[in-house]
């Protein structure tokens, strides 16, 4: 279903709609401010977010204003704020939905799904491939982690293409040469596949302390949990 970003400073109405999605079977990661949710919003490849206007050091919509300007993830708007104008405004700064507080649980929850349905999973559609802080786009053949671009090889991006693509796969060196250097796995050259891979996770260590490649000693390699 997607992981939804809940940026809200009422820890009751926080914890109420985080408990309520989970129950409907989203995963939710939640911000008390506009300073942690820009900063997760950074970190991370949402779904959705939900998200209050009067917030604490960063308002909803200067919190909108940034993010749409380098993306397009769906935002649904929920505020105490019932004037027609604020809800034009609002929408006119990229939020694709509102609703006024106080709120009905079940409302919320189709306005989700309905939204969810409209974007038709926009970031599956662009080739998005994310894990931890990892972002690949497959439609732009571009990596980055922490959001700082990482400079890989042909190789070493369709090797990480590869575990991302199938997160709990384990993949011999075989299956890895197969895949990415399409050759018969009979003249596999199995010291490419280790080089390889050992300049891919030593890039991915410059930028970030997260393991993403697992060895698994004899057998091969696979996506970090």
């Amino acid at each position: 279903m997607g992981k939804i970003l809940l940026i809200e400073d009422d820890p009751e109405i926080r914890e109420l709609l985080s408990s309520y999605l989970k129950d409907n079977g989203y995963e939710t990661d939640t911000a008390e401010d506009g300073i942690k949710g820009k900063q997760k919003a950074a970190q991370d490849d949402y779904a959705l977010i939900l998200l209050d206007i009067m917030l604490p050091y960063m308002s909803g919509d200067q919190f909108l204003t940034e993010l749409r300007k380098q993306s397009d993830v769906p935002v649904i708007v929920i505020s105490a704020k019932d004037m027609v104008q604020t809800r034009i405004d609002v929408i006119r700064m990229g939020a694709d939905d509102y609703i006024t507080k106080p709120f009905d649980l079940g409302e919320v929850l189709v306005r989700i799904e309905a939204l969810l349905r409209r974007s038709g999973g926009k970031a599956a559609a662009r080739g998005i491939l994310s894990h931890k802080n990892l972002r690949l786009d497959t439609d732009r053949c571009r990596v980055y982690v922490k959001e700082r671009e990482l400079s890989l090889t042909a190789k070493e991006f369709a090797i990480l293409k590869l575990l991302l693509a199938n997160p709990d796969k384990l993949f011999s060196r075989s299956n890895i040469f197969e895949s990415v250097w399409d050759e018969e796995s009979g003249n596999y050259d199995d010291n490419a596949v280790k080089v390889h891979m050992s300049n891919l996770r030593g890039k991915l260590a410059d930028l970030d302390t997260e393991e993403y490649i697992e060895t698994v000693w004899g057998m091969g390699y696979r996506l970090a949990k």
